[in-house]
């Protein structure tokens, strides 16, 4: 559901013994098949080249998943003879001409388009179409959270990212739109009715899908004109058509939303805090720390909600997030991961005390390959998400608390360096320390989630500028 490509290959009891009840054998494959785009055994040695390249074409095809391979010993043992089927390389198919003509004619009809641009933005490599297409319409962009860095967050065109259950700044803008444009969208991540007027009260709302894909049928998501192409070609292909086009959108309209949106992000951001630092500086001192090509990841809890709406990238593929299905343990496999691929940049995992002692383990895998990484733990000894949604919803939450390590000492038990921060004037230093270590390092934050209740009523009280 995060739509990240992946082949998974499994071994298996001696296929001789699968009819029956047998140790360690249970049927693998019936238990993936749910949760994989393709799941297959291998019953024959000559079978592999076919099994492993329709594995890969799978999960690399729109929309990418996973993909299950499952070997039996005595398989395994035969000899093979087959060589590797060759590479294929599908072309994504260009829009026709019709198709572009008329969405050239809602783009010039609107007075408050909006795009909003998904993680098939990215995936897609359209960033830089994308932005060539707002300076030319100057049509502003939202993205999702896994869409984040589609546009720099430094354009008079970004309204940054969009995906809180609740009212913000930025959902007036698609409120309000007379035209949606969504790029690459996945309903997975954020739910159309969340966002999309109901199809009885559109008031002549209209929206364009662009996506290599169909949209999914939904009563919030009724299309009005749909391409199923390339995003980025369609993307060059609108341009060219837009290269001598005069904007006349409404873009007061939009530098208030954005103003707004920026004046939020700064709140804090002067703290001098102890015992405990609120979200919102802690990730105000992490953008100023991360350069433009640094990696942040986020795991899956209340800081996600907080890095989502307060972390803003300038580069695609720099902020991270499991949104799809929404997976605690993410944040520390994925940073090792990521600076295996980067080395040269900045990783930094942020993850709840909860998420990170999920995958602990793997910060021996860190220290052994040498990825030194940054690991930064929001500790409040809780579950801290589940109780922000059980508050918003009942006025209570059940028992979430638990105790934590100490990390410092869990760090050097790792033969790694762990650090806390407990004053909201060093972290910031903390930070740039931790990133000049040539070893994985833990950096445990004391965090303020009274914050977390704070900004849904603050979210609650915001009325969308006319």
């Amino acid at each position: 559901m995060d739509r990240a490509p992946l082949i998974v290959l499994t071994g298996q009891a001696d296929s001789r013994r699968q009819h029956k009840e047998s140790h360690q054998y249970m049927n693998v494959v019936a238990m993936f098949t749910p949760i994989t785009k393709w799941a297959s055994p291998i019953i024959h040695s000559a079978n592999i080249p076919e099994v492993v390249r329709k594995a890969f074409k799978t999960a690399t095809m729109e929309k990418p998943g996973a993909c299950h391979i499952e070997l039996a010993d005595d398989i395994a043992s035969f000899e093979a003879s087959g060589t590797p089927l060759p590479l294929e390389n599908p072309r994504r198919p260009i829009p026709p001409a019709d198709l572009i003509d008329a969405a050239v004619a809602m783009i010039q009809a609107a007075k408050k388009p909006v795009i909003l641009a998904g993680n098939g933005t990215i995936r897609h490599h359209a960033s830089q179409a994308l932005r060539r297409f707002t300076e030319l319409t100057h049509i502003p962009v939202t993205n999702t959270f896994m869409g984040k860095g589609a546009v720099s967050r430094q354009s008079e065109h970004c309204l940054f990212t969009i995906g809180l259950q609740s009212q913000d700044h930025i959902l007036c803008s698609l409120q309000q739109a007379d035209l949606i444009i969504t790029l690459g969208y996945d309903p997975v991540e954020y739910a159309p009715r969340h966002w999309s007027r109901h199809f009885s009260e559109k008031n002549g709302q209209k929206l364009l899908h662009i996506d290599c894909v169909a949209a999914e049928s939904d009563e919030y998501y009724q299309v009005d004109l749909e391409i199923m192409a390339d995003v980025a070609q369609t993307l060059e292909l609108l341009n060219e058509r837009f290269k001598k086009y005069t904007p006349h959108i409404n873009e007061e309209y939009i530098h208030t939303i954005r103003s707004r949106q920026l004046e939020d992000f700064m709140t804090h951001k002067d703290d001098d805090t102890r015992g405990s630092i609120r979200p919102q500086k802690i990730l105000w001192d992490v953008r100023q720390v991360l350069g433009p090509n640094d990696i942040l990841l986020s795991d899956v809890g209340a800081h996600k909600m907080w890095i989502a709406r307060y972390y803003q990238c300038d580069e695609p593929n720099t902020c991270l997030i499991s949104n799809g299905f929404c997976a605690m343990g993410f944040a520390l496999p994925g940073a090792i991961g990521a600076k295996i691929v980067q080395p040269q940049r900045k990783v930094l995992a942020i993850c709840c005390d909860g998420g990170f002692l999920m995958n602990i383990q793997e910060l021996e895998t860190a220290r052994r390959i040498g990825a030194a990484i940054v690991v930064m733990i929001w500790d409040d000894q809780g579950y801290g998400l589940i109780e922000w949604k059980q508050q918003n919803s009942f006025g209570r939450h059940t028992d979430l608390h638990f105790r934590n390590p100490d990390v410092v000492k869990l760090a050097e038990a790792f033969d790694c360096k762990g650090m806390r921060v407990e004053n909201s004037a060093d972290l910031r230093d903390a930070l740039e320390e931790a990133f000049n270590q040539e070893v994985p390092v833990l950096l445990s934050v004391p965090v303020d989630y009274r914050e977390n209740l704070l900004l849904s009523r603050r979210l609650g009280d915001i009325v969308c500028p006319i």
